[in-house]
């Protein structure tokens, strides 16, 4: 059992939490089943292993551009508050788990091998449970996992008596979700990408199947971003990184201006008695200031662009190698990966757009939160703000055009600001500084954790029992039974 436990362990560590060698590992398994020659295999689980590190260094430079500014607003204008986002909300969970429930002081990272498991078993069971989808996106689950823990924690009372059964419990809960909302994108995204044979395992399931149903009611496909008319000089805005260099500028420009040089020099920022270091401080000594304002929203851009030559690079790869997995091992299965190699396939204009406009979503909401003295403030995190809105927005801008991009990313960033309040008033995260905050944990999980408060254990079974009917409703739905486990578009 000792040694079993160890493996898990060590899988868990080094592949499971790591998406870049889990998504190589599932290519190489991939290609095997399909006999592919060994130099093949060895260059399909390089390509999609370095595709995906790509991807994340893509990833990791937007949110570290972006995360400084937001605590030296923080700093300057003596905000205290919670920032929505992922990573501020997987410290805040933990933290409140080792203060408040010690003896669950690890029980996401169990949780989440459970949670894999389970999913697993369900597209295994695929005949029964209608579930096609395998959620792969390491990273994500352990953010996931551990709000979840928190969650069901802090709003079942009695949940916290045995660490046993409640880690099999979030273990359970989270591999429902993981396998069911990554399946509700499967036809999503087959139209996206025209069959391109994956779905959407991040933090914006439940989004985009409500984008891809409500889009064409907005507007007309017809009338997207990339057909817009833009007059004279403007056509120069379809280029992604003109379109994104331009903006950042204006964007961090205003912000920048604002903070001014003193705070952007200093090295180390003291908000609420906690010393944080800011990655790349303004150099006076060696550099104009409106100069670093041009380059920190050039290098914007820079990402944006890194992280789509990483999607090129990883998702052909996954796609081709899960045909030997889907066929051998899990027939009819898709993986479910990073909403970042959605962006690929829609409207090169469309990330930007969304993050764009669901910022100033964000924006509006939080002048609100202060007209009104709402208790808790809420600061925009860049993970939501972006990887959210221009999910929406390339889905939308595919059904409906430019205008339910515009609609729908505006109503996305007002509902991550209003619900992320609530959230963290419901979980007691105000004084630990952050919430998950992305668009799936406002919708459908605030309301899930009502569900919890009010319903205690009564309320976890209705949550997994909705979850459980979900796909079922979608294959009932089915006008062809045979097409919907293929994933083809009805």
């Amino acid at each position: 059992m000792d040694i079993l436990m160890i493996i898990l362990n060590w899988f868990s560590q080094n592949i499971l939490q790591k998406p870049a060698f889990f998504v190589g590992l599932i290519v190489l398994l991939g290609y095997i089943l399909l006999k592919k020659p060994w130099h093949d295999v060895y260059a399909g689980f390089i390509k999609a292993t370095v595709g995906y590190m790509i991807l994340d260094v893509g990833s990791a430079g937007l949110v570290n551009t972006f995360r400084p500014i937001l605590v030296a607003l923080n700093y300057k204008f003596k905000i205290g508050a919670a920032v929505i986002d992922p990573y501020f909300g997987l410290t805040a969970a933990n933290a409140k788990v080792e203060s408040d429930f010690p003896s669950f002081v690890g029980a996401a990272a169990t949780a989440l091998l459970i949670g894999f498991f389970v999913n697993i078993a369900l597209v295994a069971l695929r005949k029964i449970t209608k579930i096609r989808t395998l959620f792969i996106t390491g990273h994500i689950m352990v953010q996931q996992a551990a709000t979840i823990t928190l969650m069901l924690l802090v709003l079942i009372p009695t949940f916290g008596k045995s660490s046993v059964l409640g880690t099999a419990l979030i273990g359970i809960l989270c591999g429902l979700y993981w396998a069911v909302s990554s399946n509700m994108t499967v036809e999503a995204t087959q139209r996206l990408t025209n069959g391109g044979g994956f779905a959407i395992g991040h933090q914006q399931q439940f989004a985009i199947w409500f984008t891809d149903k409500v889009a064409p009611k907005l507007g007309k496909k017809e009338d997207n971003l990339d057909d817009l008319k833009l007059p004279g000089f403007l056509n120069i805005f379809h280029d992604t990184v003109v379109a994104s260099a331009t903006l950042m500028v204006f964007f961090f420009g205003a912000i920048l201006l604002l903070l001014g040089p003193d705070v952007m020099a200093m090295k180390e920022l003291t908000i609420n008695g906690s010393v944080v270091a800011i990655a790349n401080p303004f150099d006076p000594a060696k550099q104009n200031f409106y100069m670093y304002v041009v380059q920190t929203a050039f290098t914007f851009s820079v990402y944006i662009f890194i992280l789509m030559q990483g999607v090129r690079m990883f998702v052909g790869e996954l796609t081709n190698a899960f045909q030997g997995i889907s066929n051998k091992l899990l027939p009819g299965s898709f993986p479910a990966v990073d909403v970042a190699a959605s962006y690929g396939f829609g409207s090169a204009a469309a990330p930007l757009f969304g993050f764009v406009v669901g910022l100033i979503g964000q924006l509006i909401t939080i002048v609100l939160l202060i007209v009104f003295k709402n208790p808790v403030l809420i600061i925009t995190g860049f993970v939501p703000v972006f990887f959210d809105n221009a999910a929406i927005a390339v889905y939308a801008d595919k059904r409906g055009g430019w205008k339910a991009a515009v609609t729908l990313s505006f109503i996305s960033g007002v509902l991550q600001v209003a619900l992320g309040a609530v959230a963290v008033s419901l979980l007691g995260l105000a004084s630990y500084g952050g919430y998950h905050g992305n668009i799936d944990f406002d919708i459908p999980w605030v309301p899930f954790a009502y569900i919890f408060k009010y319903g205690g254990y009564i309320g976890y079974a209705i949550v997994a029992l909705f979850l459980l009917a979900i796909p079922q409703i979608q294959f009932a739905r089915a006008k062809d039974k045979e097409a919907y486990y293929r994933g083809e578009v009805q």
